[in-house]
């Protein structure tokens, strides 16, 4: 029988080991320590130097990532989320992170839970949420236990950010074999607050009282951090108790009462007690500001009689924060978590020193220096080997003139249109409350990126999650700076301009030489797209071990630095739907066509061919076409604007096409393969529809990044150099279908 006291014994190497450490991690505790750490000490060390909460993997190069920006209130790693000045005195706070490996588990609760912790790290800063979006990859849709995984995960994101009461704005959804194992499960929320009353994630003042406030704490997520930073197998299921149960009603009433305590100026600190629990929070709020803890674990207020003392140190039980209050304060605090019907105790108070020691029952379990389980401070930091994979070069030598063009290129369109990865996500968005709040303003104007109102300003902000996997495992470097570009382009097409980014970096197994050159190139990628568009980088989270099993062999997923980018929309009268507005109006393609497949939907699932390179692309000339297309909106000299994107520039057309059933007469250019013209995926190219009676202003202004005048929105046909593909109200249908027929109708 495990007791408290036999939890004091020194721990063994092998110990050290079966909990994640490596043998010279193992031996640098023994020489911070200054002896041979007990297993509640090491448990502690396991979970804070996993690669989830230490990113000693990764760290080298995330530092060198762009952080540094005019509205910058709160750089990467500074505090639970970034935090950038929006003007009129207002703040706005975002973060996207990864909840992949629990999800692949449980996929209900651990979607569920990833929305609640994103939210947490917001409103821990004193920011109300306003918005939520996700990005989500699944394996081969055929598949029974994807069809499990996607419903599960749609579901638990729906039913708590429903009941939390956040809308859903934006996301993504792609399918790929290569993610069968291992889903990706990324969350993204937004909040606003007024500048000046963010609170610190951090601990200072000699006997300030340490309170945790929020739900109880349970044996749920016990080394969730550590089983986040390592491989999928079979024998996963045996970690489940690390995936953590959430609880959108107490959230809600956490985010009530946390949001009051901004009022009165009691605490010093607060901080969302997500990834290793009490461990984590304690640590990085002393860390900080070099001073220490005293914690009674005996105060912890607990679901379960008996539980250990690393128990209730590295549960990850939801809906729980770490709270600082200034001495003689306290009373003021109970009563607001009182009121919210919330527990609010006690556990400790700061000390001098920077050590954490840990009590129950009146022994000290732990007494450990805080800095040396922090990111920054003691914790491992490795440049892991990397080398260029063989198919990079194969790539390379794909040629356009290898692939024969279909002779019926209205097949080919309604395979894309009907194809899981390009279908609308209509199944997946009703299950989302997009309205709550009714600040949402692209639910009946749809708008490349979800635009959030502020009340109150003629301000708007707009948010948009972006990343084409597909490209980034092509060209690591190439395809990550696409990422960045496309989430700026669908900003600028909705009428805002790009202020910032956050980034959740989905990779396979860091050991593996091939994986981390993936992982260097797309940082340095996404290093000079955000230099160009001078959209620092506010801070994210790294998921390393993503593989799927394939033939018996780990394979990694593709390379996913998922881009969650915030812009901000100076007037409300900018907004641009991408949706064509009336008869007449003229078609215009900004940008140059280019004789390109590389990585397309088109010759990756129609073709089959599964090796080509990133498509086209210049970061500079896509920043011409921005600024272009910034000044077009400004002027007035647009009606709709849509960035080609997925399927190219025919998809681009029936997506503008289909929300107000208004049909396109177009013309493609003979310099170019048709199949290219219409669904390669060249990037900086936007379809704009303009008023005939602006067409020499447009175009004069268009000229510098030049234009292709394609035709005109007419009748309620899809038709290309005269030939029909289709009424828009009958692909329309299929293109909404599409994807319940793959996950319900056709079980």
């Amino acid at each position: 029988m495990e007791t408290t006291e036999n939890h004091l014994a020194e721990a063994s190497l092998e110990t050290a080991m079966e909990l994640g450490l490596l043998k010279e991690e193992f031996e640098l505790i023994i020489e911070i320590l200054g002896r041979t750490p007990n297993f509640t000490e090491v448990s502690i060390y396991s979970v804070m130097w996993s690669e989830h909460c230490s990113y000693k993997n990764s760290i080298k190069w995330l530092k060198t990532l762009p952080k540094e920006g005019p509205h910058m209130l709160a750089e990467a790693g500074e505090e639970n989320a970034g935090l950038v000045d929006i003007g009129d005195g207002l703040a706005c706070a975002f973060k996207i992170e990864s909840h992949n490996h629990p999800s692949a588990l449980e996929p209900y609760q651990g979607a569920a839970t990833g929305v609640g912790g994103i939210n947490r790290d917001i409103f821990t800063m004193g920011a109300r949420p306003i918005a939520q979006l996700n990005s989500l990859r699944f394996g081969n849709i055929e598949l029974d236990r994807t069809k499990w995984l996607v419903k599960g995960v749609v579901k638990g994101i729906g039913d708590y950010g429903n009941s939390f009461g956040i809308p859903v704005v934006g996301g993504e959804l792609f399918f790929d074999e290569c993610y069968n194992t291992n889903p990706l499960v990324n969350a993204m929320s937004a909040g606003i607050m007024k500048t000046g009353g963010m609170i610190s994630a951090t601990s200072y003042g000699l006997g300030n009282p340490v309170f945790i406030v929020g739900s109880s704490t349970g044996k749920d997520g016990i080394h969730g951090a550590a089983f986040a930073s390592k491989d999928i197998h079979e024998d996963s299921m045996e970690d489940l108790p690390a995936v953590q149960v959430g609880d959108p009603f107490q959230e809600k009433l956490l985010l009530e009462a946390s949001l009051e305590l901004t009022e009165i100026d009691a605490i010093i600190g607060m901080q969302d007690m997500g990834a290793a629990g009490i461990t984590c929070s304690t640590s990085e709020m002393s860390g900080k500001e070099g001073f220490g803890m005293i914690i009674d674990l005996d105060k912890v207020p607990c679901r379960q009689e008996g539980m250990l003392p690393f128990e209730i140190l590295l549960s990850e039980s939801q809906e729980r924060m770490l709270v600082v209050v200034k001495k003689g304060r306290e009373a003021e605090v109970e009563a607001i978590f009182d009121k919210w019907d919330l527990n609010c105790k006690q556990i400790g108070e700061v000390t001098e020193g920077g050590r954490l020691e840990y009590f129950a029952k009146g022994i000290k379990v732990a007494n450990v220096p805080a800095e040396s389980l922090i990111l920054g401070g003691g914790a491992p930091v490795y440049e892991r080997e990397y080398k260029e994979p063989a198919y990079y070069q194969e790539n390379k030598k794909f040629s356009i003139d290898s692939v024969e063009e279909p002779k019926d290129l209205r097949a080919v369109a309604k395979f894309l249109w009907t194809h899981p990865n390009i279908a609308s996500k209509k199944w997946v968005m009703e299950q989302y409350d997009s309205m709550v709040g009714t600040i949402n303003m692209s639910t009946n104007r749809p708008t490349d990126a979800g635009v959030v109102n502020i009340k109150g300003t003629d301000k708007a902000l707009v948010f948009t999650v972006d990343c084409n996997a597909r490209y980034v495992h092509a060209d690591p470097e190439k395809g990550c700076a696409i990422a960045v570009a496309e989430a700026a382009r669908n900003i600028v097409c909705s009428g805002g301009e790009p202020s910032a980014i956050t980034n959740c970096l989905n990779f396979g197994n860091p050991y593996n030489p091939e994986v981390y050159w993936q992982f260097v190139g797309a940082i340095k990628g996404m290093s000079a797209a955000c230099l160009k568009f001078k959209t620092p980088v506010t801070g994210g989270n790294v998921s390393f071990y993503n593989q799927s099993a394939q033939s018996g062999v780990d394979v990694p997923v593709f390379p996913t630095p998922t881009i969650g980018m915030m812009g901000i929309m100076p007037s409300k009268k900018n907004i641009t739907t991408l949706a064509f507005q009336a008869e007449g109006d003229l078609i215009y393609l900004l940008g140059g066509a280019k004789n390109d497949i590389n990585s397309s939907e088109y010759l990756y699932a129609y073709h089959k061919e599964k090796n080509s390179p990133a498509p086209y692309f210049d970061l500079d000339t896509e920043y011409e076409l921005q600024d272009t297309l910034k000044s077009l909106i400004k002027k007035g000299l647009t009606v709709s604007a849509h960035d080609c994107a997925d399927g190219g520039l025919f998809m681009t057309l029936m997506e503008s096409a289909m929300p107000n059933n208004l049909g396109f007469e177009v013309s493609t250019d003979a310099n170019f393969r048709k199949d290219a013209y219409l669904f390669g995926e060249a990037q900086s190219r936007v379809v704009v529809s303009v008023k005939a009676e602006n067409k020499e202003k447009f175009e004069t202004l268009a000229k510098e990044v030049g234009f292709t005048n394609l035709g005109s929105v007419k009748g309620k046909a899809m038709r290309i150099d005269g030939e029909s593909f289709g009424t828009v109200a009958a692909a329309k249908d299929e293109f909404d279908s599409a994807l319940e027929n793959y996950l319900i109708k056709n079980n």
